[in-house]
Formats: C-alpha cells, structure tokens, sequence
C-alpha cells in the first residue's frame, strides 16, 4: 500500500481505521457497489488517503465469510486490512489499533464515499495536543454542521482502551466513540464545527436512494475522486434539486443496534 506523506502536524502514527462490513441492513453489499466504476470502499480509500495527518490506512472488516470479498478487494489493492468483530465495532477497532500500533485513531466509515480529506484534516489538527476526543457530528445537545457523510471521529489509543474496558451498552460497542461523548465530565471532547450550518444536507450511503445521489455527484465530476466538499456544495447550490433524491431518507440513530451483536 502506498503511504500518504506524513506531516509534522499528525502524531507520530495516525491512522485512519474506515469500517466495513458487506452486510448491511438496508442496502446489503453496499461497501462493494459501483460507483462510476470504482467500488464504494475504494472511492472512501482513496480520498482519505489524501488527508496529510493520516500515515496509514487500515480497512477494518468482519471475520464473516460475506467479507472474504472486502478481504480480496484490498488484497488486490494493496490495501492495509484487519478482520476482527462482525458487531462489536468498538473491539474491532481496539483490535485493529492494537495490532498497526496506532497513537491517534481516526474513525472513518465505508458508507462515506465523499468524506473529504481537508475536513479529516481540520478535525485532526483541531484535536492534536489538547482533547481525547473529537468529532465534527455529535448527537443532541451538540449540533451537527457539516454534511452527513463528512463524519471524522478522532482519539487517542489511550483512551479507546478504557472505552474498550469499561463500555458495556450495545451502542456503544456498535457505534465505537458514544462512550467518549456520554460521559463529557471524564474526557477532554472538542466538536469541530462550520459556519455556515450544513448539518440538514445527506451525503452519505445506506438506501438505493442515496447511492442514486451519489453517483450523479461523481458523474458530474466526470468519476474523478480529487474533488472537493465545497465544489460538491456548489453543485447543490447549482441543481438544488439533487437534494430531493433522497430527501425522505431518515437518518439512524446513535442508538440504533442491530439485535445480532450479542448472538
């Protein structure tokens, strides 16, 4: 796997773990479907990738054999990978950290074929030397402000252990980071936030309708991935009826499980 340069801004080995799993509920072997001729999981690669904070890349997926494809796709990619828990995300990631000795994680999802490496960046650099933990989408009270689809979550190895000791509750093993901001009395949290407010908008992928979106958004760019969350902004100020596509989509809850995870 080819490295993205490392920067004197990122700790000594930051590493963006992206999730992955072929079994979804809504929109199964979403992680594996085209868009514009490149696989979802590729496009979430590549353009993390370009994030300057991040040394490595690892792709976290199940021990599931649906995810022996997620497996052959890095392979072929050259794709760093672990294979680790099908429903306590949180032990996957821990297992993942622990093994690509990581200082500072940054939580990436597959279902995100936008994120942007600049937004990775702002989160990274905002959070280095003074926080625990940082995200730029957080559940009430917080206010999200930066389209769905952008979410960066970043921590230290440190404190994803504790998370990894003591949580107990389905959500937060499932959703990985809700341990940190549940309990903002014993860690240092900083929400990275953007004016102006773009929190309503929907750029990620877990229904047909979303993955419709998304495909006329990397069309549009002829299927290049180098593009920026303010040029896919100005597209949707250009053709503001984009945002209908998936406009009666209801977007999950942080206390949404799937009911398998203690089986």
């Amino acid at each position: 796997m080819v490295q993205p340069p490392k920067s004197q801004l990122a700790a000594p080995n930051t590493i963006a773990i992206i999730q992955a799993r072929y079994a979804s509920t809504r929109l199964p072997g979403k992680v594996l479907l085209d868009i514009v001729g490149q696989p979802m999981l590729v496009r979430v690669v590549e353009r993390t990738r370009r994030a300057k904070t991040v040394q490595r890349i690892v792709v976290a997926t199940t021990t599931d054999p649906a995810d022996d494809a997620v497996e052959a796709l890095c392979l072929e990619r050259g794709y760093s990978y672990f294979r680790g828990s099908n429903f306590d995300v949180l032990d996957r990631y821990y297992q993942a950290a622990q093994a690509f000795q990581a200082d500072v994680i940054v939580r990436i999802t597959a279902d995100c074929p936008l994120i942007d490496p600049g937004v990775i960046d702002t989160t990274v650099i905002a959070f280095m030397g003074e926080y625990d933990f940082a995200a730029n989408r957080l559940p009430p009270p917080w206010h999200r402000t930066y389209p769905i689809g952008l979410d960066v979550e970043v921590c230290t190895f440190q404190v994803l252990e504790r998370a990894w000791k003591e949580a107990e509750l389905p959500h937060q093993r499932e959703h990985v980071m809700p341990f940190f901001y549940e309990q903002p009395q014993r860690f240092r949290i900083l929400h990275v936030t953007h004016d102006p407010d773009y929190g309503q908008m929907r750029w990620t992928v877990d229904t047909p309708e979303d993955l419709e979106l998304v495909r006329h958004i990397f069309n549009h760019f002829g299927g290049r991935d180098n593009f920026s969350w303010l040029e896919v902004l100005a597209l949707f100020e250009q053709h503001p009826g984009l945002a209908d596509i998936n406009a009666e989509i209801q977007h999950k809850s942080v206390f949404d499980v799937d009911n398998r995870w203690r089986d």
